[in-house]
């Protein structure tokens, strides 16, 4: 159970503190960020990889991505992390003011380790000082910071324009596939429909021609399918593994799981 979270948001800039591990119940990333490891890990997920960091570690999570997130403190510690949050607003300023463009498209990973050189290293410390002296109130010193940032990442990662600069919308892509890959995460229809390229209305009548049923009931019955393995054939407990499979509380999961075999999680 968590016990205190502080996040000093401002525009832009995150600053977290953790005291007990957390799992982030926002899986759908809209916006390329920036991660600083400072204490405690980050572990991210996006229902192929797992990516696990080191201290100090800085990450690239591209946007529109399903990723999960865990943070663990350190022992007798807290977890400590900086986030950027690179809008498309931003970055097409970015790109206008210092004529850059993206010269070709990135097709790897959702989660990229980016080369950390020493002045990188001084410009996160110059972040932890500002937000500690609430500077961060101040959406100017919030935009200069960002662009300051994303000139030393063109200096150290040139090659990450072609993902920082790439305006595309999401194309229609193999809807079963990706339906397979990203059934456990819990996000809305709409996310779902977007990220295939498909508004909400093409996305049900496809889906229904590919799966032969509705969204929300494949959904749920290939939720509680893998459950039912989890539970039965690997040992799992309910407990563990419902926020996993894309439920948002144990209640509502236990009874679907009912529902759909005739008794509880907890009776195998």
């Amino acid at each position: 159970m968590e016990i205190k979270k502080s996040d000093n948001k401002r525009p832009g800039i995150v600053f977290s503190c953790y005291h007990q591990k957390s799992r982030d119940g926002e899986h759908f990333v809209p916006e390329h960020t920036l991660s600083y490891q400072i204490a405690g890990s980050l572990i991210l997920n996006d229902g192929t990889n797992e990516y696990s960091p080191s201290l100090g570690s800085l990450r690239l999570i591209r946007r529109n991505q399903l990723v999960k997130f865990i943070k663990h403190p350190p022992e007798s510690g807290d977890f400590k992390s900086i986030s950027i949050y690179l809008s498309q607003k931003i970055l097409k300023d970015f790109c206008l003011e210092y004529g850059l463009s993206s010269d070709g498209k990135y097709s790897g990973l959702p989660v990229i380790n980016l080369k950390k050189t020493k002045i990188l290293e001084n410009y996160f410390s110059s972040l932890i000082g500002y937000q500690q002296t609430n500077n961060f109130e101040d959406g100017q010193i919030v935009e200069l910071k960002i662009k300051e940032g994303l000139l030393l990442l063109m200096q150290s990662n040139p090659e990450i324009k072609n993902i920082l600069f790439d305006f595309a919308d999401p194309f229609k892509i193999d809807l079963e596939a990706f339906m397979n890959r990203n059934y456990h995460f819990n996000v809305h229809l709409e996310r779902f429909a977007y990220l295939t390229g498909r508004s909400l209305a093409t996305f049900k009548r496809d889906f229904e021609k590919t799966f032969g049923t509705t969204p929300r009931r494949w959904l749920q019955q290939k939720r509680l399918s893998e459950a039912h393995y989890l539970i039965s054939k690997k040992g799992e407990k309910a407990s563990h593994i419902y926020l996993d499979l894309g439920f948002e509380n144990l209640s509502h999961f236990s009874y679907a799981y009912k529902k759909m075999y005739g008794h509880g999680p907890s009776l195998l």
